[in-house]
């Protein structure tokens, strides 16, 4: 069974596609809960991958490294540090643990190369983050709301969603 350990993939990666992994700058969380992460610096082990790179390192990890299974792509909002992360989590069909990639993306434009053409079970997955999180997928084939309804104006998943007076609550008609 595979194992590589977030520092072996961040040096396969480097080795071979340099240029692909970043330096991730440490991320704080605004109003920390009183439960989960606290306020200071995040850091994660899990390689940080440059967004225009992302469908050449996953193709990388499916061809070379065997990664076969994108069971989930996970979006994180760090308001205070003006980006969104996606989370794209890969399991290797011969068994062990899972490995990870991060993907950093600025809030004022979240643009990212999408991995539907080259890797079909990740459809639905970027239309949630579209439709959640406005994320835009670049040469998705179908890129349109998954949950919310057309005519539903913002990202209800995004930090600064207003979370009072919605205006479609309480319309005519309901």
């Amino acid at each position: 069974m595979p194992a590589h350990s977030p520092a072996d993939l961040r040096a396969l990666l480097a080795r071979d596609l340099p240029g692909s992994v970043r330096e991730p700058e440490p991320l704080t969380v605004a109003n920390p809960p009183t439960h989960g992460p606290q306020p200071g610096p995040l850091i994660s082990d899990d390689p940080l991958v440059a967004a225009d790179r992302i469908v050449e390192v996953m193709r990388y990890m499916r061809d070379t490294l065997g990664y076969a299974f994108l069971s989930d792509m996970a979006v994180t909002d760090y308001l205070a540090g003006g980006v969104f992360e996606l989370l794209y989590r890969l399991y290797h069909p011969d068994g062990g643990s899972d490995v990870s990639l991060r993907v950093r993306l600025p809030r004022h434009q979240p643009q990212v190369p999408s991995l539907t053409p080259h890797w079909p079970g990740a459809n639905f997955h970027e239309r949630e983050a579209f439709d959640l999180f406005g994320i835009v997928f670049i040469g998705h084939p179908d890129l349109r709301r998954i949950y919310m309804w057309d005519e539903f104006e913002g990202f209800p998943m995004r930090k600064d969603f207003p979370k009072q007076g919605d205006k479609y609550i309480g319309e005519e008609g309901d």
